[in-house]
């Protein structure tokens, strides 16, 4: 049994390119601030290598996805959804004590949304979390017979799966997007185009905020985001994901566009979840990761730039 699809990989040039431009980028920060932390030791340099070290994590995660056979990249994304929805469900204080039997339910979706997108099959992949589940879980709410508050729990686990199940499960399902002549990185290549871009934002409109920051954008929920560190964000993004379009089938155009989509959606993305935490009061999700908090601190991005992502390029070039 072979776990890594060796010859393929190597056929597909453009993702080994970009997986060691990452590494690159990743050891070449990591020695940068150990250096610089030998000279001259701050504040704001122990939170960009506590950054790293997460960066390190993240990339980890998705370079190995790239990689190994397609069954154990689909698990792995299904562990990560269920690790975001764990931690979203018991930090939550909108969902009755009595509903947390039915989030039983949630977990229940993810093997079966994984499933679909492992098939391809798209009809089904669509409309099981937003439609089949949104319908399922109020069912299984009212049936429990407690109405008191009923409203919210109805709305708060459905946005819960949302969050975390379904908009992450289109990450897998780039992987089973059928080829496209002329187009060698394929499925792979996408992820790794997307998930690199999102977090590549984060990190551009952080430095940029850091150098220029002025204006708050919206301060109440997130006071350290500027309009100069959201703006120098989207135009590097942007550039960045036309120069990197060799890893997908867009044009030179639909790639500069595309740029401006992840940086704009992954700005949306990570303010939801801010405002999120701030009804509950807490800085992070967790603490599985140094620097960063829990996975849905890590991925609150890639919750709106993942599908975004997908049905973009999938109407494009594959329907």
């Amino acid at each position: 049994m072979h776990f890594l699809q060796s010859d393929k990989f190597e056929q597909n040039k453009e993702v080994i390119i970009l997986i060691s431009i990452i590494l690159g980028i990743l050891v070449f920060a990591t020695v940068l601030f150990f250096i610089w932390g030998r000279i001259k030791p701050t504040n704001q340099l122990k939170e960009l290598k506590m950054r790293t070290n997460s960066w390190w994590v993240m990339a980890s995660i998705f370079v190995l996805a790239t990689i190994l056979h397609p069954v154990v990249s689909f698990v792995a994304f299904g562990l990560l959804s269920f690790a975001a929805m764990r931690e979203l469900a018991s930090i939550s204080k909108n969902v009755r004590d009595d509903d947390r039997r039915v989030i039983i339910w949630c977990y229940i979706a993810i093997p079966v949304q994984y499933f679909f997108a492992y098939k391809g099959w798209f009809n089904i992949f669509i409309i099981f979390i937003p439609v089949i589940m949104h319908v399922w879980i109020p069912f299984m709410l009212v049936i429990r017979g407690i109405t008191t508050e009923i409203g919210r729990s109805m709305g708060v686990l459905p946005t819960q799966m949302m969050l975390t199940i379904f908009s992450l499960s289109h990450l897998a399902y780039l992987l089973s997007l059928p080829e496209i002549p002329g187009f060698n990185a394929g499925g792979r290549g996408l992820l790794l185009y997307v998930v690199f871009l999102t977090e590549i934002n984060d990190v551009f409109q952080f430095v940029w905020g850091k150098l220029l920051g002025r204006h708050k954008i919206i301060e109440k929920i997130s006071p350290n985001k500027t309009w100069e560190g959201f703006i120098g964000g989207v135009l590097s993004t942007a550039a960045l994901a036309y120069f990197l379009r060799f890893l997908t089938p867009l044009t030179e155009i639909e790639a500069v566009l595309i740029g401006f989509t992840i940086a704009c959606s992954g700005f949306v993305g990570d303010v939801i979840v801010s405002a999120i935490k701030r009804d509950i009061g807490l800085k992070d999700t967790g603490t599985l990761i140094p620097g960063h908090g829990g996975i849905l601190d890590r991925i609150d991005s890639l919750s709106l730039t993942a599908p975004i992502f997908f049905y973009i390029v999938y109407n494009l070039h594959y329907a």
